[in-house]
């Protein structure tokens, strides 16, 4: 009865299927590249360095092993920026400056992607905030947005009503 129960539950046990993979390119498409799928993990960072990397009030990153990571096309297209202080690399298209890989000295078998070259899923979706106290005081932190008149889908943050000060007889 035991080993009925346990072949029962082996066939419900759900086997990634063989070449699944998530395919992702630069903006040019000169560089392309592959994962297997599920990614390890995705998350979006808030750090200043990412910022400036990306050009962005934060960028979302998905993370592979580098055993599950294929370049496709495009290595002579790749260019590097290291950064000796902080242990890290940058990769970026040469042609189109898109920004491609991020790599930590500290995590030398995982390779970290902008979920944005992705065309379709990765089997991940973004939990993690990391670098959050470092967010930049000009990102959207999920105040009430409100369709702005005349322009159709876009949205807008309603001007702050100032305070004013207590009458002075009331202090």
């Amino acid at each position: 009865m035991r080993k009925e129960a346990g072949a029962a539950k082996a066939a419900r046990v759900k086997v990634k299927a063989e070449g699944e993979t998530s395919q992702g390119a630069c903006v040019c498409g000169a560089v392309r590249f592959e994962i297997d799928v599920p990614a390890v993990w995705a998350w979006h960072d808030h750090s200043p360095a990412s910022r400036h990397a990306q050009g962005c009030a934060y960028a979302t990153y998905v993370g592979s092993w580098k055993s599950r990571f294929r370049l496709l096309d495009g290595a002579d297209a790749i260019t590097r920026y290291e950064d000796p202080d902080t242990g890290t690399a940058r990769s970026f298209c040469a042609r189109c400056g898109a920004p491609l890989f991020y790599e930590r000295a500290r995590a030398p078998r995982m390779i970290n992607i902008p979920r944005a070259l992705f065309e379709g899923r990765t089997g991940r979706e973004p939990r993690y905030h990391m670098h959050l106290p470092l967010a930049a005081d000009w990102t959207w932190r999920g105040e009430a947005l409100s369709p702005l008149k005349g322009y159709p889908g876009v949205m807008r943050e309603r001007p702050r009503r100032k305070r004013r000060p207590p009458p002075e007889d009331l202090l």
